[in-house]
């Protein structure tokens, strides 16, 4: 009989895993570990905060009022009231914006960043573009590198999760008429530069650029995380597209007290206080992570958290939890890998013992 020919099956090359878009640092952070992996601010509540919350929890039987919230944003920035969408959370933001804008053609956002910008355009239709910027070029934003066609694009500034601040003229070059340009500004506040009154590189008093939506949060500085309130800043017509998209009675009662509070001279100049001295405790923290073998911290971080790099992370991340603490995963990040670790700047002990345990292990 003849032989049986011989039958050779190639496998079909395998495609990388796509990021887990779903994936936030709050997963991390199990109970009983020391948690750098989110990157919100735990601090008292000042009365100054804490007093408007509680007196709003007697006019919960009215339906909210967002108009006092609007016009205090709105003074905060320099723009009138129709000029802000009070939203329950940045998160919220980048949902309303995704639904109505579903006539965009070439949706693009810039990675690394923040995953929920791509998973509200994911979720509502959209087919998305990825930019990924270079880790060799400490993350830096090119604007040539958008497509021009691009009619919809999202970048983050300061950027989830590499903390790196891009100049306000690299942004703004990426505005034009026919595009909407979203800036996730959700950490503009932890933001500080020598010299500068406000937050530098921020975008959130322009209203000369067409087609600019600014996405602002208050969680971060001011744990608020729980309660859900953040905005939108821009052009009075996209903001009525956005609102149509929006439930009513959104954001609730006490957010809207949060808002209000949060927009007053005297909380701007503690926000101001407080991004100082992050400056100070995330320099702290990026020169003991220097001193490490093989740890590299990426760029020149800007906001409250730092991104570092080391071959063997995944592993290193999950012996930090044996050791009591949690930090963020970078792989669900696209245009990040199992290599990469996201770190939440906290005060200068808490970074001593921190960077202590992780130089012990890798030693071991």
């Amino acid at each position: 009989m003849p032989a049986t020919p011989t039958v050779t099956v190639l496998a079909e090359p395998v495609a990388p895993a796509e990021p887990d878009l779903g994936h936030h640092g709050d997963a991390e952070a199990t109970p009983g570990l020391v948690d750098l992996a989110v990157n919100v601010r735990r601090a008292p509540m000042p009365d100054w905060l804490a007093d408007p919350l509680t007196a709003a929890l007697g006019e919960l039987a009215a339906y909210p009022d967002p108009a006092p919230a609007r016009a205090a944003v709105g003074h905060r920035h320099g723009r009138p009231p129709e000029e802000v969408l009070l939203t329950a959370g940045a998160a919220e933001g980048f949902v309303l914006i995704a639904r109505a804008l579903r006539d965009a053609r070439r949706p693009v956002v810039v990675h690394p960043q923040f995953t929920e910008p791509e998973a509200a355009l994911r979720a509502a239709g959209h087919r998305v573009d990825r930019v990924l910027l270079d880790p060799a070029d400490d993350f830096r934003l090119d604007p040539a590198r958008v497509p021009a066609d691009a009619d919809l694009v999202m970048v983050g500034n300061p950027t989830n999760p590499t903390s790196v601040l891009h100049p306000a003229g690299t942004l703004a070059a990426l505005a034009r008429p026919g595009r909407v340009l979203v800036v996730d500004e959700a950490f503009a506040d932890t933001t500080a530069a020598p010299g500068v009154d406000g937050e530098p590189e921020s975008l959130a008093a322009r209203r000369d650029l067409p087609g600019l939506v600014v996405v602002r949060s208050l969680t971060k500085t001011w744990g608020l995380a729980g309660l859900r309130i953040g905005y939108l800043l821009g052009d009075p017509g996209l903001l009525a597209r956005f609102a149509a998209a929006q439930p009513l009675w959104a954001v609730s009662t006490p957010a809207l007290a949060a808002a209000t509070a949060c927009a007053t001279t005297a909380a701007v100049a503690a926000e101001r206080a407080i991004a100082a001295e992050l400056a100070a405790d995330r320099d702290h923290l990026v020169a003991r992570l220097s001193d490490l073998p093989g740890v590299r911290v990426a760029g020149r971080p800007a906001s409250a958290f730092v991104l570092i790099h080391r071959p063997g992370a995944a592993e290193l991340r999950e012996r930090l939890r044996a050791h009591g603490w949690a930090v963020r995963r970078g792989d669900t990040f696209p245009g990040l890998g199992p290599d990469w670790l996201r770190i939440a700047v906290r005060d200068q002990a808490t970074t001593d013992a921190f960077t202590a345990i992780l130089a012990r292990i890798l030693e071991a």
